[in-house]
């Protein structure tokens, strides 16, 4: 039986052993692991992962930095804000307290011409 293109079971199966064989002799070639271009090869890539290791370790670093530092930014708005709240009530407080002292005053000055006043209405009589 011919499929459309072309090959039967036993062309495809022979296929199929010769693409077997061709990976293992690829795989037979391959050169030992004591060999000093394989080991050069695997120093080459642990070079490069250390490298990679070292810049990722690098921008986490710097990563911590700046989040340390934004924070440190926050906080010091947080306080310059709260010591411009508490200079704010200190200066609410002061006012108030120089208003209760005027009123206190006017009080003060009110009775003064009050007493002035029954002064005379006693001299008078």
């Amino acid at each position: 039986m011919r499929t459309l293109k072309g090959t039967d079971f036993n062309d495809r199966s022979k296929n199929s052993l010769e693409a077997k064989k061709a990976l293992l002799e690829r795989f037979k070639a391959r050169p030992p692991a004591d060999d000093p271009a394989v080991q050069a090869r695997q120093e080459e890539r642990r070079r490069i992962i250390e490298a990679r290791e070292a810049r990722e370790a690098e921008r986490r670093r710097l990563k911590e930095e700046e989040k340390a530092r934004q924070e440190a930014e926050r906080l010091r708005l947080i306080a310059e804000e709260e010591a411009r709240q508490a200079e704010l009530a200190r200066q609410a407080a002061e006012e108030a307290e120089q208003a209760r002292q005027a009123l206190i005053e006017a009080k003060l000055e009110r009775d003064r011409r009050y007493a002035a006043r029954k002064a005379r209405a006693k001299g008078k009589k």
